[in-house]
């Protein structure tokens, strides 16, 4: 459909911030052009790729992204998922099976305010995105503080990649039409969420210290012993000084075990 308009900036009409996209093992460059393009359709420009099977930059990806360079140009390539949200605050993981998790299930639409309300604090979100055959794995999917669904026909809910894209950055697009009332709405600021990098350090941390108190066992049931403790501290949303407390409990702790023994 047509409807550009190249004598505005890219940046002309765009509400304030904006979650990062982050799409999970893509394999197709033309379906990673194609979500460029959905972005900037509604005003994101924050694109990461983990171990995309397509190298990038990708010509056949510049291509389907029909114009939106100024997304193709600033693409993040990362290894894993970890070092992608390091630096986030709060992720979603687009998913159409929630998988009988306990963690938090959202329409976009529902979780539009809380990206808009969370970009005017300074707290920096992101939505995780799986690849084109088998959408994220229970290991992607226990990253995220909750999980975003499309309310779509139960019988068929197969989105390609650009689509499942375009439906979550166009509901918060919509939202932010109008950011005066957000900003009434949001006005009451709290503290900020611990960043992705410090949480992982701690599940680490709290991991290791039960592996060697033999806590995670037996080693058959350790991976979802592991993804039910991440996703208990995942839905307490903790703030930066509740990550440090909580690794100096631990820290504790293991020292008085060890004076114990002695």
């Amino acid at each position: 459909m047509a409807g550009t308009d190249s004598t505005q900036p890219h940046w002309a009409t765009m509400p304030y911030g904006g979650p990062a996209i982050i799409l999970v093992r893509p394999q197709l460059g033309e379906n990673i052009g194609m979500c460029c393009r959905a972005m900037l359709n509604n005003g994101l420009l924050d694109l990461r790729l983990v171990e995309p099977r397509d190298p990038w930059p990708n010509e056949k990806g510049r291509a389907a992204a029909s114009g939106a360079d100024i997304v193709v140009d600033a693409v993040q390539v990362f290894d894993t998922v970890s070092e992608a949200v390091a630096d986030l605050n709060r992720v979603f993981a687009a998913t159409a099976r929630p998988r009988d998790s306990s963690q938090i299930v959202l329409t976009p639409r529902e979780a539009a305010p809380t990206f808009h309300s969370s970009a005017q604090e300074g707290i920096k979100t992101g939505v995780l995105f799986g690849p084109e055959a088998k959408g994220l794995s229970n290991d992607d999917v226990v990253m995220a503080d909750a999980i975003l669904a499309v309310p779509l026909n139960p019988a068929f809910k197969s989105l390609n990649l650009a689509q499942a894209v375009f439906c979550i950055a166009y509901e918060w697009y919509q939202t932010g039409v109008d950011m005066d009332a957000w900003r009434e709405e949001t006005s009451t600021r709290g503290a900020a969420p611990a960043l992705k990098k410090d949480l992982i350090h701690l599940f680490e941390h709290l991991e290791q210290e039960l592996d060697d108190c033999g806590f995670l066992r037996p080693p058959e049931k350790r991976p979802t012993m592991v993804q039910n403790i991440r996703i208990m501290f995942q839905r307490a949303q903790l703030t930066d000084q509740e990550v440090r407390t909580m690794r100096g409990i631990i820290s504790g702790l293991t020292r008085k075990h060890l004076r114990g023994r002695r």
